[in-house]
């Protein structure tokens, strides 16, 4: 089979390594940089959450959307 993966096992038949055909490893690479795209972008929502929470705790007044979006305007 050409498109099947293929195990390397030790003395014990414990398997160490394995060989994935290059299409299947393009696949699995492209899927690993979506999901560490996607990690980033939770991780900074859940900083920007933390920021929130403690600015509330302090009594800061934040910024509200509409305000933001019309500095970004300008």
């Amino acid at each position: 089979m050409r498109n099947a993966m293929q195990y390397i096992v030790d003395d014990k038949g414990v398997k160490t390594s394995v060989i994935v055909p290059f299409d299947q490893w393009e696949k699995i690479n492209e899927d690993y940089h979506k999901l560490q795209n996607k990690l980033k972008v939770f991780l900074s929502v859940q900083e920007g959450i933390a920021e929130i929470k403690a600015s509330k705790k302090q009594g800061n007044k934040l910024q509200t959307l509409s305000d933001f979006l019309n500095e970004s305007n300008s």
